[in-house]
């Protein structure tokens, strides 16, 4: 399996490229469109076939023309909040990917659609960890459904499993389920009624960096 990772330097934005060499299927998470050159130029040099777009989260009520640019890419465009010429999934659905598959798991807060995708030992949550550190929306959506997803689902998956983000925070991609459960700023020995609180009280705009626990670089994205 090829497994690449496309950091955007300027925005610490990260997607990822999945793909079975020997099948010549390939997947993308969480593609930009300013990225489109590059992502077709490495399907077409290890002549692989795009077999899915997935996308933990949007923010196109920003980004205008985000989703009409990736549907250009010729694969049909995973998401949970439904649009024309999107592909629904519903949880536990298998995405195959050659002779591979990802594992779609509903994990609604930072906006109300979000989705995480699960691939062998690593876990694509996107924006999920990002309570505060999100560029584009400085609050979550759904607080009580972020609590829910973080402790429910990706809190109870293995210890070892790794958590690959939508941004980079403090040069990090990746972190661990028990990194997170254990020193995440706003999870970590946390009640759901201190974490909403805590929530309710954040300024109308945000730092775009979360604090970080003493002694950690804690990834948010």
């Amino acid at each position: 399996m090829l497994f690449r990772i496309l950091h955007d330097e300027r925005s610490g934005e990260l997607s990822y490229v999945l793909a079975d060499n020997d099948a010549r299927e390939a997947v993308v998470v969480d593609p930009r469109s300013r990225d489109l050159p590059v992502l077709q130029a490495l399907l077409g040099e290890r002549d692989l076939r795009l077999r899915w777009v997935l996308r933990t989260h949007q923010h196109d009520h920003l980004l205008t023309h985000e989703l009409e640019r990736l549907r250009s890419m010729g694969a049909p465009v995973v998401q949970g909040e439904t649009r024309e010429g999107t592909h629904t999934v519903a949880d536990g659905e298998r995405l195959p990917v050659g002779h591979e598959s990802l594992r779609v798991i509903t994990t609604p807060g930072h906006t109300a659609g979000c989705l995480s995708f699960a691939w062998r030992d690593r876990v694509f949550c996107g924006g999920l960890l990002a309570v505060d550190a999100c560029p584009h929306q400085p609050h979550p959506a759904d607080p009580a459904a972020l609590w829910d997803s973080i402790n429910l689902r990706l809190f109870t998956l293995p210890d070892e499993t790794l958590l690959f983000a939508g941004h980079e925070q403090r040069a990090r991609a990746v972190s661990t389920v028990l990194e997170q459960r254990r020193w995440h700023p706003f999870f970590a020995r946390q009640t759901r009624d201190a974490f909403l609180a805590r929530v309710a009280a954040l300024p109308a705009h945000a730092s775009t960096a979360a604090p970080a626990a003493p002694g950690r670089n804690t990834p948010s994205a």
